[in-house]
């Protein structure tokens, strides 16, 4: 976003910093794992068809094995056609607990994942570090603070990590090279008219888009594992062309289970700014929109993502009216993600019964550190 208007930077920019960097996301709203589960699935992508060398390591504290998790399938899928780029280790008990309920249990289960997390930050064999739930973990002082952080100041020089989780500690966020808090909003016309299942991610902090793909892959699985009949559609604005990294594991999970996720992008390669729109914008953009109302109306898709609808909608590329008209006329059982900043919120803002506005304290090209692929897109 710039003073003059709204800009997605977009893949035709093929940047691919080296360094990697500290990312914490925290705040009572929700997007937090999401986005991680976002990250991973991008940096899969990344390692699917190409000459990068990437692999993850998706470690959850205080998300135990007693418990199935909507994205497991997708992630065991990927795991079984990709094994050397994902690996998962979960840790902890499932359940809420305070600082009044913390037993032995817990804290020998935060310490053997934060083992794992150790061997696996000196072993420099990971891209990609994803340390889920630790902000609480470190909050409700199971494992010391100081040498969490001594560890992570020393990583290898390319890992990126990814720390999640309500309540970070602030010595984290100071080391921290990004940090977006999510911060929940309460829309009273959703509440009151029962209106449930539309979620809208937006904000200047990162995590939007990357939240949406965690929820894709969180549905996805959900496909996969417990309900068959759940479809989902993945649908991207102003986002055309190619080289986003999230394709290629998208695709892949498309070959596999072909009647599960279908995938669109609209819009030209290049970025849109406002005042400066082209006929072709205007084009893509109601392709786009003309898909998403078929799908939404259609009833057969049970997770719909709406990709930076808006931005697209804020840059008058879009009416609000139609889209208002279709969210309103959803399917009880239908959950629709909305994601993209905006100047100036769209009125279906007030239909979401779960808003997270990503707000950013720290981000990394703020100091001119360039994006990365298999990362921020």
């Amino acid at each position: 976003m710039t003073r003059n208007g709204i800009g997605i930077r977009t893949a035709v920019v093929r940047t691919d910093r080296f360094a990697g960097q500290i990312h914490v996301y925290d705040g009572a709203g929700k997007g937090k794992s999401q986005a991680a589960l976002g990250v991973v699935l991008r940096s899969i992508g990344l390692g699917i068809n190409s000459d990068v060398e990437t692999r993850v390591l998706l470690l959850r504290f205080l998300k135990g094995p007693g418990r199935t998790y909507d994205e497991d399938a997708a992630i065991a899928a990927l795991q079984q056609g990709f094994p050397h780029l994902i690996d998962q280790v979960r840790t902890g008990r499932y359940e809420y607990f305070g600082p009044e309920e913390i037993t032995r249990f817990d804290r020998s289960e935060a310490l053997r994942g934060w083992d794992v997390a150790k061997g696996a930050i000196a072993s420099g064999l990971y891209s990609v570090i994803v340390l889920d739930e630790i902000n609480p973990v470190l909050d409700l002082g199971l494992l010391p603070v100081d040498a969490v952080l001594q560890t992570l100041k020393h990583k290898p020089e390319h890992t990126e990590i990814i720390a999640t989780g309500r309540a970070a500690p602030q010595p984290l966020l100071d080391i921290a090279d990004l940090h977006s808090e999510m911060k929940p909003h309460v829309h009273h016309t959703a509440q009151e008219w029962g209106i449930q299942g539309i979620e809208i991610y937006t904000g200047s902090g990162k995590g939007k888009s990357t939240s949406a793909l965690g929820k894709a892959l969180q549905a996805i699985g959900k496909g996969i594992g417990q309900d068959k009949s759940h479809r989902v559609l993945i649908l991207q604005w102003l986002k055309g062309g190619t080289g986003y990294t999230e394709d290629e594991a998208i695709s892949a999970l498309r070959q596999s289970y072909p009647n599960l996720v279908d995938h669109q992008r609209c819009g030209s390669d290049a970025i849109v700014w406002r005042g400066k729109q082209q006929e072709i914008d205007y084009v893509e953009a109601e392709r786009g929109w003309e898909i998403a109302r078929a799908a939404i109306a259609s009833g057969l898709y049970k997770t719909i993502i709406l990709d930076e609808l808006n931005p697209t909608v804020d840059l008058e590329l879009l009416p609000q009216e139609p889209i208002v008209e279709a969210l309103l006329r959803k399917p009880k059982d239908t959950e629709i993600i909305i994601t993209g900043r905006c100047l100036n919120p769209p009125a279906y803002f007030n239909l979401a019964d779960v808003h997270s506005e990503m707000v950013c304290h720290k981000h990394y090209a703020e100091k001119g550190v360039d994006l990365k692929r298999g990362v921020d897109f």
